[in-house]
C-alpha cells in the first residue's frame, strides 16, 4: 500500500471519514491508506481547516498539496543520458531500438545494456503516442489483400515437403474472405489468386488495398508507387483500382491482417493435410462454414450473411471473356542469343544481343518484344534448363557451321570430283582432330577457284600425302594445280617406282649412267 498511487478522490474520502470521527486505525482497515500516511493527512487537514463543517476541498486544492512531483534519484542516472537528443532523432525517423543500440555501440562506444536503450525509446515514444481512426467502407467499395505464412505440407503420395503461403482477400464491408494455399509469391501466382477470388465472390470490388509486395509494386513510395506491369493489366481487365499502402504502414489494411491471423490461428492448427489440393479443399469448406458463419468481433454479424444480403449484388460483374493472366518482365539477350526466364532459355534475333527486351509469359507461350514490336514467340517451357531455339535467330556463320556437317561436306565433295571426295574422307579419318572446319574450308575453295581447279589441286595434295587445308590453298594460290605433276624428263611416277621398300627411288638406267669408272 505504501507504493500505491492514491488518487485525489481517495484523499477526499479519507478527510470525509475523519470528519465523521473515524480513527486512523479504522480508515486503515478500510484499505484506503496506511495508518502513518493517514496521520500525515490528518495533520494537514487540521492545518487547512478541512475537518470543520465547511465544504470538502476539490481535486485542484488536494493536488497542490498531495500530488507533488517525484524527486529523481540523482545517484541513478541512465547511461543513455548523453545520447538522448540523438536517440530522439532516431526514434522520430522510425529506427528500431535494437538498431539504435547497435549504432550507439559502434559509433560512440556505448557500454550500457540494451534494456536501458529500450526504456529510453519507450519513454520517448510515450511522449507522442500514435493515434488512428477507423476507416469505413461502403458495400463492394474495397477489399484488402495480403500473404501470410502457411502450413508445411508433406505429400502422402510423393513424400515431398511443401512450404506454403496463404493468400487472403477480405471484403472490407462484410469481412467475407477468400483464402488459398499456394507454394510461392510469384507474379503469376499473385494474378491467379486474384482471378480465383473474383470467381469465388462472383464479382469485383472497386478498389483493392494491398501491401508493397514485389509481385504487385516494383517501387514502393509514399507518393508515387510504381505498379508491376502484369498487375496493372489485370486491374484494367477486371476494372478495379490498386491502392498500395504507404511503406512500412500495414495498419492501412488491418482487416486483411486480422484475416490472415485468423486463418493461421483458427484453421491451420491441429489439422492434417494429405496434399496441397486437399489443404485447399479443407480451407474452402472452412471459409464457407466456420469463418463465414461466425459472429464477427467488429460488425457483430455473420460475414457470409452480410455478403449475401447486402454486398453480393453490388459487386461489378465479371468480364464476359476471362482476363488473360500474363507475366511481364524485363530480360536481356545474352551473347548466345537467348534470354532466361524461370531457369529456361528462349532465343531472340542475334541483332538484339546485349539489348533489353520485354518478355510476356502466359500459361502456354512466351513472347519477346523490342520497342513494342513482337520479335519472337516460343512455347512455354516447364523444366529448368530447357531451351527453345529458332534457327533464324542465330548469326549466319553459326547457322552455316551447324548446317554444314560431315555428311554435307562429303556430299559436296562427291559432286566436285572423286579426288576431292577422297581428300575429305581422309580429313575425317583423323583420329585426333575433328577437321570439320578444315573440310568446310576445302569446299569453300571450290566457290573461289572452281570445281575443276579444286579437283586438280586435290590430285597433287593426295600425291604428296598432304591433305591439310592450308596446303590445298597454297597449291591453288600458286597455280600449281595447272602445271603437270610429272614434267621432269626420266622421272617415273611414284606409283610405279614405289614397291614398299622405300619412298623415293631413281630409275636403274639413270643410276647406271651416273656411275663413273673408278
Amino acid at each position: 500500500m505504501a507504493n500505491r498511487r492514491i488518487e485525489m478522490h481517495e484523499y477526499r474520502q479519507v478527510i470525509h471519514r475523519m470528519r465523521q470521527g473515524q480513527s486512523d486505525r479504522a480508515i486503515s482497515k478500510a484499505k484506503l491508506m496506511g495508518r502513518l500516511k493517514c496521520a500525515w493527512v490528518r495533520s494537514i487537514a487540521q492545518e487547512k481547516g478541512w475537518l470543520g463543517n465547511g465544504p470538502l476541498p476539490d481535486d485542484q486544492q488536494l493536488s497542490k498539496i498531495f500530488d507533488t512531483p517525484k524527486t529523481p534519484n540523482l545517484t541513478q542516472i541512465s547511461l543513455t543520458q548523453p545520447y538522448e537528443k540523438k536517440i530522439e532523432t532516431w526514434v522520430g525517423q522510425g529506427v528500431q531500438a535494437t538498431t539504435i543500440f547497435q549504432a550507439l555501440v559502434e559509433q560512440f562506444g556505448f557500454v550500457g545494456s540494451y534494456s536501458s536503450v529500450h526504456r529510453k525509446v519507450q519513454k520517448i515514444r510515450g511522449k507522442n503516442p500514435e493515434a488512428s481512426c477507423v476507416l469505413d467502407f461502403a458495400p463492394a467499395e474495397a477489399a484488402q489483400v495480403d500473404f501470410g505464412k502457411g502450413p508445411t505440407i508433406i505429400d502422402v503420395f510423393t513424400g515431398e515437403v511443401i512450404n506454403t503461403w496463404i493468400f487472403v482477400m477480405t471484403l472490407c464491408f462484410s469481412r467475407h474472405m477468400y483464402a488459398e494455399i499456394v507454394t510461392n509469391q510469384k507474379v503469376e501466382t499473385w494474378l491467379s489468386c486474384h482471378r480465383h477470388a473474383f470467381e469465388f465472390f462472383n464479382g469485383v470490388v472497386d478498389k483493392l488495398i494491398i501491401d508493397n509486395a514485389k509481385c504487385a509494386i516494383t517501387r514502393a513510395c509514399y507518393r508515387d508507387p510504381e505498379v508491376q506491369r502484369s498487375y496493372s493489366e489485370l486491374a484494367e481487365g477486371y476494372g478495379f483500382i490498386i491502392s498500395p499502402c504507404p511503406p512500412a504502414d500495414p495498419k492501412k489494411k488491418g482487416r486483411v491482417e486480422s484475416g490472415v491471423k485468423y486463418v493461421k490461428n483458427n484453421f491451420v492448427p491441429l489439422r492434417k493435410f494429405r496434399t496441397l489440393i486437399d489443404a485447399n479443399e479443407q480451407l474452402t469448406r472452412w471459409v464457407l462454414q466456420t469463418a463465414g458463419n461466425r459472429i464477427h468481433g467488429t460488425t457483430h454479424q455473420k460475414p457470409l450473411t452480410m455478403f449475401a444480403e447486402t454486398e453480393k449484388h453490388l459487386l461489378k460483374p465479371l468480364p464476359d471473356v476471362p482476363v488473360q493472366i500474363a507475366t511481364w518482365t524485363k530480360v536481356k539477350v545474352h551473347g548466345n542469343c537467348h534470354v532466361q526466364f524461370e531457369k529456361a532459355y528462349y532465343s531472340a534475333p542475334y541483332r538484339l544481343v546485349r539489348q533489353a527486351l520485354w518478355l510476356k509469359a502466359t500459361v502456354t507461350t512466351v513472347s519477346l518484344y523490342s520497342d513494342l514490336k513482337l520479335v519472337a514467340t516460343h512455347p512455354r517451357l516447364k523444366q529448368p534448363g530447357q531451351r527453345s531455339t529458332v534457327e533464324e535467330h542465330m548469326p549466319p556463320e553459326a547457322i552455316a557451321y551447324k548446317m554444314q556437317d560431315p555428311q554435307w561436306c562429303l556430299k559436296q565433295a562427291e559432286e566436285i570430283g572423286p579426288n576431292c571426295h577422297q581428300l575429305i574422307r581422309k580429313l575425317f579419318s583423323d583420329k585426333v582432330l575433328d577437321n570439320l572446319r578444315a573440310a568446310q574450308g576445302v569446299i569453300g575453295l571450290g566457290k573461289k577457284y572452281g570445281a575443276v581447279r579444286l579437283e586438280a589441286a586435290c590430285v597433287r595434295a593426295l600425291h604428296f600425302d598432304n591433305v591439310k587445308y592450308r596446303a590445298l590453298k597454297s597449291i591453288l594460290h600458286q597455280g600449281l594445280d595447272q602445271s603437270p605433276l610429272f614434267d621432269q624428263p626420266n622421272v617415273i611416277p611414284l606409283a610405279s617406282a614405289y614397291r614398299g621398300d622405300a619412298r623415293f627411288l631413281r630409275h636403274i638406267a639413270q643410276a647406271g649412267q651416273e656411275r663413273r669408272p673408278t
